[in-house]
């Protein structure tokens, strides 16, 4: 069963939403992933919205650039987390979508991450779901420890 969902104002988004897929694939966590306009078909955002809640997607990972209107929109849908990844695809090097996605108004939350890093977008999804899954939890632990022997390994490599 998918319990997140990785969606994104358009399929050019595909090349910074495909590392969260790649990363919640790694710890065994299959997203849907879609491709849902906020400006193209925003009547689709409350059919989404619907359908996430009545099929077990637990939180959505929403990318989107220039006036990167589809996690808030997403957020004003549902009550799920949704997280918010900025991408760079105008000439304001993604401060635009950045902006766009952190500045919710209150009541319509949604987590932001930093401009391209749809990694880290997957990486807090991952987390919240461990809060009730000791076996994801698990697999962080392991993955927290060899990112930090990776960083420790890397003196070695300064001479």
């Amino acid at each position: 069963m998918n319990r997140i969902a990785i969606i994104m104002g358009s399929d050019s988004d595909w090349k910074i939403m495909k590392k969260a897929q790649e990363t919640l694939l790694e710890f065994e966590e299959v997203p849907h992933c879609q491709v849902l306009s906020a400006h193209r078909t925003p009547e689709d955002l409350g059919v989404f919205a619907n359908w996430v809640e009545e099929n077990g997607i637990q939180i959505i990972i929403a990318g989107a650039g220039g006036a990167a209107h589809l996690p808030g929109m997403m957020a004003s849908y549902t009550t799920l987390p949704v997280i918010g990844v900025p991408i760079n695809v105008t000439s304001f090097n993604g401060m635009d979508s950045l902006l766009s996605i952190v500045q919710m108004p209150k009541g319509i939350p949604v987590a932001t991450v930093a401009i391209d890093n749809s990694v880290n977008a997957a990486l807090l999804a991952l987390r919240i779901l461990s809060i009730s899954d000791p076996r994801l939890k698990n697999l962080l632990i392991s993955f927290k420890m060899k990112i930090a022997s990776d960083s420790r390994a890397k003196t070695d490599r300064l001479s």
